[in-house]
């Protein structure tokens, strides 16, 4: 009887051993594309125009999709772009379910105590927009008014860090920008703080509809965010982007959204 329990118990763990070698393979192979190479995930904001938004063809377009898709290929590997909730970016990020954050990822403080950053790639600022035809024409202005922002975002930091954030009336917190400021067409908020660059590719479209209020609430840089502890894709990403800058592949994709190249060297 010790015999064939000493039998069973070395079949168990050899199956164990095979089930876990088993799980690992299949693990890598996730990891990689149909045609073996590497892949790449990135978490993005689909609702983030210019950087990364859904067209009218319901395809993922934008700067920061065009200026990823350029630094995979100089890296040799593919990439996907995978739609997160803005609001637990870092968690998706640290879980592995990403690799990347990279769509209008502004650097703070905060944020460099939980992901490593890329060296910055683009400068914006966080303002306030509201109606053409308000009353509200400066920061101040915001007294007593209500307020819309997009949730965990660095505008809702930039608002809090104002001495305005305690006299506005109200803040209201959405899941993304284009709520925000469909509300403000509405009439349901006075203004909406939000990325600079972003209110600027929605005044380019909608000419007449907003203003923007005299001052910024911050200046800020938008990096691209990496797992702490991988400093080997940060590494070669790093370098990816150093020669975009080089080979004027990153130029011509800022001139592609921009009109002109405001990719930081």
């Amino acid at each position: 009887m010790k015999r064939i329990a000493t039998i069973i118990l070395t079949i168990t763990a050899l199956f164990a051993i095979l089930a876990g070698c088993g799980s690992k393979s299949e693990k890598t192979e996730a990891d990689k594309s149909s045609d073996g190479k590497e892949k790449i995930v990135i978490g993005i904001d689909d609702m983030f125009a210019p950087m990364g938004f859904r067209d009218k063809n319901n395809k993922i377009v934008g700067f920061d999709i065009d200026y990823a898709t350029a630094a995979a290929e100089h890296m040799g590997v593919d990439v996907e772009f995978q739609t997160i909730d803005w609001s637990a970016k870092e968690s998706e990020l640290m879980s592995g379910r990403i690799d990347l954050i990279w769509n209008g990822y502004t650097i703070t403080k905060d944020r460099q105590k939980k992901v490593l950053f890329t060296k910055p790639y683009l400068k914006n600022a966080q303002v306030v927009v509201t109606l053409a035809d308000s009353k509200l024409t400066k920061l101040d202005d915001l007294a007593g008014k209500e307020v819309g922002i997009q949730k965990l975002s660095s505008a809702l930091d930039a608002l809090n860090a104002n001495p305005i954030k305690d006299k506005v009336k109200t803040i209201s917190e959405y899941k993304d920008n284009v709520l925000a400021l469909s509300d403000l067409k509405a009439g349901r908020v006075d203004a909406v703080a939000i990325d600079e660059v972003v209110i600027d590719y929605y005044m380019s479209k909608e000419k007449g509809t907003f203003k923007l209020l005299d001052g910024s609430l911050a200046p800020e840089e938008y990096g691209v965010g990496v797992k702490k502890g991988n400093e080997e894709l940060l590494k070669k990403l790093q370098a990816a982007l150093d020669k975009m800058n080089e080979d004027g592949t990153a130029a011509k994709i800022s001139e592609k959204w921009f009109g002109e190249n405001k990719v930081l060297q």
